[in-house]
């Protein structure tokens, strides 16, 4: 396509990392106890099922436990259309899962069951390069790079991009819980942003990195600081999303129309979306009216995901999309 990325290989988007379960709530039983439900989700996952809604062609790496919940996501990102073909399975670890608990406000806070998950013994030699070198984009996370031998196989995956000219694509997407020092996180989402040409930030994550709660300034101390940044795009929840390119800046509010009930997958569908844009339009020359296109469509279609439960089965197609963009912000 014209002004966008090479369209002969195989897949659009391949990424690595976490596959999980998020026993998310949904009410009271007759006796008051709590009742979750058990949603198919993890960030690179979520990413991949948004565009394949979208009529992509994507590809996923990681690693799940040899138990029911494992063959579930394992089906679950099949039914969704994703190459499953680089997921494996551990016979002795078992599936992370995340017991996600949502405050009236729809944002969430995680209990996490990984000490060690599946998800963080997937290792280098495990890591498909057939899959990875017929992708036109890599996308990755820091869920990947919080132990070994999963952070052997994210800098190993991520080599073997760049050897093959895709584009990189980061997500820090920063679990708190996750990790023993922080100051190790910090040194890990640095290390993600030094190997990226797309990056997605949450506000939360752009002061942690920065210090600075004013994005425009923590956006320019990042792209200052990371020159191979050339698209930097900043979320911030219900306020809505910024995005940098070229000295270009655009900002779209986000979508009010009521009906969220919690934010699980909202960032990665953001992203997806971005993505898309990317295959469709390119890197190059990206003009404010371009930043502000793209953050409109993505800004819609994550506040879709807010109005259901869990994500990878909560995404909405074009149509959905494009009937919210019709509606005015």
């Amino acid at each position: 396509m014209k002004g966008g990325i090479s369209m002969e290989l195989m897949y659009d988007v391949v990424a690595l990392g976490e596959m999980l379960i998020d026993f998310t709530e949904n009410g009271v039983s007759g006796q008051g106890n709590p009742i979750f439900e058990a949603n198919p989700g993890g960030a690179p996952c979520n990413v991949l099922a948004m565009l394949q809604k979208l009529g992509r062609r994507t590809a996923f790496i990681g690693k799940v436990g040899s138990d029911a919940f494992g063959r579930t996501l394992r089906q679950t990102g099949l039914e969704a259309g994703i190459d499953m073909s680089g997921l494996v399975f551990d016979e002795r670890i078992h599936t992370t899962l995340a017991f996600v608990q949502t405050a009236p406000d729809g944002d969430r806070d995680f209990s996490f069951y990984r000490d060690p998950g599946a998800d963080m013994m997937l290792s280098p030699e495990e890591v498909p390069a057939e899959l990875i070198e017929n992708g036109k984009i890599f996308h990755f996370g820091t869920l990947s790079l919080t132990s070994e031998p999963v952070r052997a196989a994210t800098v190993k995956a991520v080599a073997l991009a760049r050897r093959a000219g895709a584009v990189i694509s980061f997500d820090p997407n920063l679990r708190p819980p996750l990790w023993r020092d922080m100051y190790v996180a910090k040194a890990m989402i640095a290390w993600g942003l030094a190997q990226a040409e797309v990056v997605k930030i949450a506000d939360n994550e752009l002061e942690f990195m920065t210090g600075l709660t004013d994005f425009d300034a923590g956006a320019a101390m990042l792209l200052a600081e990371y020159p191979n940044i050339r698209l930097l795009n900043v979320t911030a929840g219900a306020e809505g999303s910024y995005a940098y390119s070229g000295g270009k800046r655009a900002f779209v509010p986000a979508f009010r129309l009521g009906g969220t009930i919690e934010t699980t997958g909202a960032g990665d569908t953001f992203c997806a979306s971005v993505l898309n844009y990317i295959l469709d339009r390119g890197l190059k020359g990206l003009g404010a009216g371009e930043l502000t296109e793209m953050l409109r469509f993505a800004n819609a279609a994550a506040y879709l995901v807010t109005t259901k439960k869990g994500a990878i089965r909560s995404m909405p197609d074009r149509e959905q999309i494009d009937e919210i963009l019709e509606r005015p912000i």
